[in-house]
C-alpha cells in the first residue's frame, strides 16, 4: 500500500506536468520533472524537497510536485517552517508573472491570492492532520491513565475494605480469645484440683494458638507494635534532626493506657511528618495535658522558614489519623491559623483500654489501666 501511494505520489504530479498545455520556458517541463522525481525523499526530508519544488514552480509548472511537498512540510515541519514555504511558495510565481505580464493592481492581488491558497491550502490540511493524530494519541493515552488510575483506585478500595475487615475480625476475636486466656489462666493459679488446673491452662493454650493462627491468616503476625507515649522524646528527636524547631511540654501525669498511647504518638508522628512535608523550617510546639478522663494532644506549628515544595494530593495520612483517633474513642481537629500555621488537636479517652492487636497479651493478672 505504501508503495502504491509513493508511485502515484510521483506519477500524477508528473502526468499533470507533461499534460500543460502551456509551457512559459524550455526550462518548466524539467524542473517540474525533477521536482517529481525527488517528490519520494519527502518523507525524510520534506524541506530539501520543498526547496527543490521552487523552480519548476518559478518555471510555470511546478505547482502539482509542489502541492505534495507542502503537505508533507505540513505533516512534519513546525510552524515557522511552515510560514516560510508557504510565503516562498506564494511570493516567487506570483513576483514573476506580475512583473513580465505586466499586470494591473486587480489582478496581481488575485495571482499573489491564487498562489497563497495553492501553497497554503496543503501545508495547512498537512498540519491539521498532524494536529488531529496528536490529539488522537494524547486522548488515547489520557483514557489508558484514566482507566489505569480507576483500576488502581478499585483495587485500592478493595485492599483498605479487606484491611477494615480484617482490623474488626481480629479486634473483636482477639478481644474475646484474651479474656478466654486471661481467664484460664486465673483459674490455674487460683484452683487447688489439678485437673481442672491441667484444663485451664490447655484452654489458655488453645487461645494462644488460635489468636496466633488468626493473626497468621490475616497477615498481622508480623505486625510491629507501636510506640506510646514512651516513644513520643525518639520522634522529637528525629524531626530536629530533620531540620524541626520542636518544643514539647507533658502534662500528662499518669502514663495512660497502651492504646491511648499508641493513638497519641500516631497523632504526633503523622503531625510532624505533615509539617516536615508542607512547612519546612517551622517550629512546632506539642502539649500533652490530662483532664476529666482525656488525654489531650495539641500540636501546633508556625509558618514555614523554607521554601515549601508542591502541594502533593496524593496523602491520606489525616483521613487514616482521625479514623484511628475515632477507633479509639477520641476526636480529631485540624485548624488553619492565621499566621499560616497548623494546629491539630486531639482528645483522647484513658478509661479502661480495649484489647487490640499491639496490646493482646496472655497470662498473668490483668493490669491497672492507669500504670500500662
Amino acid at each position: 500500500m505504501t508503495a502504491l501511494v509513493e508511485l502515484l505520489a510521483v506519477v500524477v504530479p508528473a502526468a499533470m506536468v507533461l499534460l500543460a498545455d502551456h509551457v512559459p520556458y524550455a526550462w518548466s517541463i524539467p524542473t517540474a520533472l525533477a521536482a517529481c522525481a525527488v517528490l519520494p525523499l519527502r518523507r525524510r526530508w520534506p524541506r530539501l524537497v520543498a526547496l527543490t519544488s521552487l523552480p519548476g514552480l518559478v518555471g510555470g509548472l511546478g505547482w502539482p510536485p509542489t502541492v505534495v511537498a507542502l503537505y508533507r512540510v505540513g505533516r512534519k515541519c513546525p510552524v515557522p517552517a511552515m510560514i516560510t514555504w508557504v510565503a516562498l511558495a506564494t511570493v516567487l510565481p506570483s513576483t514573476l508573472v506580475v512583473t513580465t505580464q505586466r499586470l494591473p493592481p486587480g489582478a496581481a492581488l488575485l495571482t499573489f491570492a491564487f498562489s497563497l491558497f495553492m501553497a497554503g491550502a496543503p501545508t495547512a490540511l498537512g498540519a491539521l492532520i498532524t494536529t488531529r493524530r496528536d490529539l488522537t494519541a494524547s486522548l488515547t493515552e489520557a483514557s489508558r491513565a484514566r482507566t489505569a488510575e480507576l483500576e488502581a483506585r478499585e483495587a485500592g478500595a478493595r485492599a483498605a475494605e479487606r484491611a477494615r475487615i480484617a482490623r474488626e475480625i481480629h479486634d473483636a476475636v482477639g478481644h474475646h480469645a484474651t479474656l478466654i486466656a486471661v481467664e484460664a489462666a486465673a483459674l490455674a493459679a487460683t484452683t487447688d484440683e489439678q485437673k481442672t488446673k491441667d484444663t485451664a491452662l490447655r484452654l489458655r493454650s488453645l487461645a494462644k494458638e488460635a489468636l496466633a493462627e488468626m493473626r497468621a491468616a490475616l497477615g498481622l503476625l508480623t505486625t510491629e507494635p507501636t510506640p506510646g507515649l514512651d516513644g513520643i522524646t525518639a520522634l522529637i528527636d528525629r524531626a530536629r534532626s530533620a531540620g524541626l524547631t520542636v518544643t514539647c511540654e507533658d502534662h500528662s501525669g499518669h502514663p495512660p493506657p497502651p492504646p491511648t498511647g499508641r493513638a497519641a504518638y500516631r497523632v504526633i508522628q503523622e503531625a510532624l511528618t505533615n509539617v516536615a512535608k508542607h512547612a519546612p523550617g517551622a517550629t512546632v510546639h506539642i502539649t500533652l495535658s490530662s483532664r476529666d478522663g482525656t488525654l489531650r494532644v495539641s500540636i501546633v506549628n508556625g509558618p514555614p522558614t523554607l521554601p515549601t515544595p508542591p502541594p502533593d494530593q496524593g496523602g491520606h495520612g489525616l483521613h487514616g489519623l482521625k479514623e484511628r483517633v475515632t477507633q479509639a474513642g477520641g476526636t480529631l481537629t485540624t485548624t488553619a491559623r492565621p499566621d499560616g500555621g497548623v494546629a491539630v488537636h486531639a482528645k483522647l479517652p484513658t478509661g479502661l483500654p480495649k484489647v487490640d492487636k499491639e496490646a493482646s497479651t496472655f497470662g498473668g493478672s490483668p493490669r491497672n489501666p492507669t500504670t500500662a
